[in-house]
């Protein structure tokens, strides 16, 4: 299944999360359509992993497949398997770009990567869903500093989280540690989506 290109905002009502973060897309909270007022009906166990699983997936932009791999590398990790897969999402390169406040979204930072405006350790990463290592830097290419949507995004930036350290000066984040998991959307609720694909 390739990713989701359609109404931001219709998908946003339709799962009842904000994507973009801004929560412009909840005025209405009621799914879209002429049907939507007072139809979200009680749903089954499934529905509702199935329902948490697309929530997480369309945050962070991936299609089916990736959010599949992803999924089974963390639960081949120790600890808890949900936990470490968040902390894997969150460690997505577009992510952290995302979070350092380089893009307003995680689609325009997946752009900024693509179009190889990003740097790790120095070395440019035109992949969207490298993993960065802790203790990795991220940074921009000198000629890419200057962009105007750039600009505009980290003067738009009002929060840092704890596991990201910003060096302004040099316009350039390292990520010092993994995320802890009251750090993370709290809206996702993990063991759903642990228990959707342990089926």
């Amino acid at each position: 299944m390739s990713r989701y290109t359609g109404p931001k905002f219709k998908l946003s009502r339709r799962l009842g999360i904000s994507l973009s973060g801004t929560g412009k897309e909840l005025k209405r909270a009621f799914p879209p359509g002429q049907h939507g007022p007072g139809q979200r009906k009680k749903m089954s166990g499934y529905g509702i992993q199935l329902q948490e699983k697309q929530k997480l997936r369309h945050m962070y932009g991936m299609n089916e497949k990736q959010f599949r791999n992803l999924y089974d590398k963390a639960s081949n990790m120790k600890g808890i398997a949900g936990e470490n897969f968040m902390a894997l999402l969150e460690s997505r390169l577009d992510n952290l770009v995302y979070r350092l406040g380089f893009a307003n979204s995680r689609a325009g930072a997946r752009q900024l990567v693509s179009h190889g405006h990003v740097t790790v350790n120095g070395k440019k990463v035109d992949i969207a869903s490298y993993t960065v290592a802790i203790g990795d830097v991220i940074g921009l290419r000198e000629r890419s500093r200057a962009l105007k949507s750039i600009k505009e995004a980290l003067a738009g930036r009002n929060f840092l989280p704890n596991y990201l350290e910003f060096n302004d000066a040099a316009v350039e984040g390292k990520y010092v540690r993994l995320p802890e998991r009251a750090e993370l959307p709290q809206e996702i609720d993990e063991k759903q989506i642990v228990e959707f694909y342990s089926r």
